[in-house]
């Protein structure tokens, strides 16, 4: 049996297949109305610690610069990977934006099951600081004067020292493994749920050190709360011009960053990708977020998303070789 349609039947059937068709391929969000409402910004780490001091700054900004507000979201455990698992689930709509840091490229090589791939559930959007790790220690648990002392002391001490770290796997833990196999020493490691809650613990006297970025704890060296015996890399921080440099003590290998990045899910439009980036850099122009990130010791990046991407993919890999060279492994 054939079917045959009048004028008017196919007219409405053409039109219902076309609205069908509009709401199929319409993109999720446009990129000359983003940002219509507040933007969620995941931050995989307890409130406190050193993305939080990159975050909050950056907030402040993009509130001023766009009008709308970029809310801070801390889901920190497991070293920055629940946060991360959250981010890459999320609507890809470009209103939740994630904000990891150098953990993230540790994790594939700590971690031997992760809900999400970091290459693939992620696209690569902005580095927004790049720091030094620093060695900082309580000075009333670490009497010595300064790191070649220090060095001294804990290789007479094996194991009577701890340091504190964000956890397992992060950069924390392992630019502290690698100051043990460089110096000859052996000091407890002791991780936490973030950098936050190691610093307060720092700070009180309940861990002797952390291997932390500069970042979250310039402050707190300024203050005298905590003290910085040196900085990692081979040459001083301008913040810090009377810290000195692994490479001036006799450890020139000793090259340890933290860096934070921004990252959207999978799927995010590239429009909407592009509106990100740019906001992203206006921030990094302004007058307040420079002068932040210099007294954190840090540099706004200038890369590319397709050139953080690339950086991305071979922080990944020199940390996966890092681990196995240092053997690190999970403190349980």
């Amino acid at each position: 049996m054939t079917f045959r349609l009048n004028r008017r039947d196919a007219l409405r059937l053409a039109a219902a297949s076309a609205a069908v068709s509009a709401t199929t391929h319409a993109p999720l969000v446009r990129a000359d109305t983003w940002p219509a409402r507040p933007v969620n910004l995941i931050v995989p780490f307890p409130a406190g610690g050193g993305t939080d001091a990159f975050a909050r700054p950056l907030s402040a900004q993009f509130a001023k610069q766009s009008g709308k507000t970029l809310v801070i979201e801390n889901r920190g455990g497991a070293g920055g990977t629940l946060g991360a698992g959250l981010a890459a689930r999320a609507q890809p709509d470009g209103y939740t934006l994630f904000m990891g840091a150098v953990h993230h490229a540790i994790a594939p090589s700590m971690y031997p099951k992760l809900d999400y791939d970091l290459e693939r559930d992620f696209v690569p959007l902005y580095l927004l600081a790049n720091v030094p790790q620093v060695v900082v220690v309580n000075p009333k648990n670490v009497t010595t004067p300064d790191i070649k002392s220090f060095i001294e002391h804990a290789r007479r001490n094996p194991g009577k020292l701890n340091y504190g770290s964000a956890g397992t796997g992060t950069s924390h833990h392992l630019a502290g493994e690698l100051f043990k196999q460089q110096t000859n020493t052996f000091i407890t490691h002791i991780p936490y749920t973030g950098a936050g809650p190691a610093l307060r613990d720092l700070i009180a006297g309940s861990v002797d050190m952390m291997f932390d970025g500069l970042g979250s704890s310039a402050g707190h060296i300024k203050g005298g709360r905590i003290k910085a015996l040196m900085v990692s890399g081979t040459q001083r921080n301008p913040a810090f011009p009377d810290v000195p440099c692994a490479a001036e003590v006799g450890l020139p290998d000793y090259t340890v960053t933290t860096w934070y990045g921004l990252w959207a899910p999978k799927g995010t439009p590239a429009d909407v990708q592009a509106r990100v980036v740019e906001e992203m850099r206006r921030a990094g122009q302004a007058d307040e977020i420079r002068t932040v990130w210099a007294g954190q010791g840090a540099e706004f990046g200038s890369l590319t998303p397709q050139q953080f991407g690339g950086f991305v993919n071979g922080e990944i890999r020199r940390w996966a070789q890092v681990v196995k060279t240092a053997g690190a492994k999970f403190d349980r």
